[in-house]
């Protein structure tokens, strides 16, 4: 580990110039890294250090110029470092280590695989270790802010209410994804209680804009969307688990999480603490479902089906092409509910709120009928 700064409990960083990062950002160009970018650069947070993996240069290059574009900035507001996270000093060894980021006072950690399916190995190496060399990289630097996002399903499946204030409940986990973003977290919290200045966000299931639809990749509750679009509009179908109409189906739009985390990291009063970006009211499953099937003027049929008989229709149909994915079958008798009193009290009279599904599920299904190119795969 590069040494930087001068050891005695205070920060002596080098002069900064002015095209010296004083941001630095993992998870870009994803979809919500990209999102986040811009509005750092709007608040005038540039320049911002982007850590990239090579194969996505040429995509970070583009988005980056689009994003500078539009802001109307210097192209040198976005600095591409090609780095890994899952590699000490952040894979930057052979550029000097962190010394390029040296100037660095906050630090937006979003790189993760978001993948239902993930294997544990690719996991564990992402989500885990990847997140304990940013962290030791954030030490290093000895950041201001340590912004942090986690998501909502570090619950697993705890049967219950689960809060800001839960974590370690020795709870199970439905797959890979769940319990190394758990990990990631507990490894953030262990450094926040040493003293890391940090804030942790948990979104729910993110998806597209809630005005113009938009995403970046057809998952989670898009499997059910496109699915139900392949099928005739005259009757389609859909498995229903036994547990599925006391399960809530919690989605939460791009922008909300966009709007809530540029809200609330760049407030003060906000380090140490977990925010739930969650809906306090979401659809139940059959809800949710009905929901899809009005947006897109569809007659859904739920059939009622035992747990292992569905996972089985959905990899058959996988294998056949179909978008299905059978890991989204443990979300359909999910136990776990979602509360963010903590979020509630913090956003408060600034008007950033979590709109209900309704409002939106007509512009999801919109984007994804004029999209069909948008794929599903997880950027790694």
């Amino acid at each position: 580990m590069s040494d930087i700064g001068d050891g005695a409990g205070s920060k002596s960083r080098p002069r900064r110039h002015p095209r010296d990062p004083r941001v630095m950002l993992t998870g870009f160009p994803g979809f919500l890294g990209s999102a986040l970018l811009e509005r750092l650069l709007a608040r005038g947070d540039e320049p911002v250090a982007c850590l990239i993996q090579s194969r996505y240069r040429q995509q970070a290059e583009r988005r980056a110029g689009a994003l500078t574009s539009d802001a109307g900035v210097d192209p040198d507001a976005i600095q591409l470092l090609e780095g890994d996270i899952t590699e000490p000093d952040l894979g930057l060894d052979e550029g000097g280590g962190l010394e390029p980021l040296s100037t660095v006072d906050e630090l937006y950690h979003l790189a993760a695989v978001y993948d239902l399916g993930v294997d544990a190995d690719l996991a564990e190496a992402v989500n885990v270790r990847g997140t304990e060399h940013v962290l030791d990289a954030a030490e290093a630097l000895e950041v201001d802010r340590f912004q942090y996002v986690s998501t909502c399903y570090v619950s697993g499946r705890y049967d219950g209410v689960f809060t800001e204030d839960h974590l370690e409940k020795g709870q199970s986990f439905n797959n890979h994804y769940e319990e190394t973003k758990y990990r990631a977290e507990v490894a953030v919290q262990e450094r926040m209680a040493s003293g890391l200045p940090a804030t942790i966000y948990r979104p729910a299931i993110v998806v597209g804009d809630s005005e113009t639809g938009e995403t970046g990749k057809y998952d989670g509750p898009y499997y059910l969307l496109r699915l139900l679009l392949s099928q005739p509009a005259a009757c389609s179908f859909a498995v229903s688990l036994p547990g599925s109409s006391g399960a809530e189906l919690n989605v939460v739009p791009q922008d909300f999480v966009i709007d809530a985390i540029a809200h609330l990291s760049a407030r003060e009063d906000t380090v140490g603490e977990v925010y739930q970006l969650c809906d306090p009211a979401p659809c139940s499953v059959p809800a949710f479902v009905d929901a899809l099937a009005d947006a897109m003027s569809h007659r859904v049929v739920s059939v009622p089906t035992p747990k292992p008989v569905a996972r089985a229709v959905l990899s058959g149909l996988e294998s056949a092409g179909l978008p299905a994915e059978p890991a989204t079958v443990d979300y359909l008798d999910h136990p776990t509910r979602y509360a963010c009193p903590n979020t509630q009290r913090a956003l408060a009279g600034t008007g950033i709120e979590c709109p209900p599904f309704h409002a939106y599920v007509d512009d999801l299904v919109r984007f994804v009928r004029a999209h069909p190119e948008v794929g599903d795969e997880a950027m790694i």
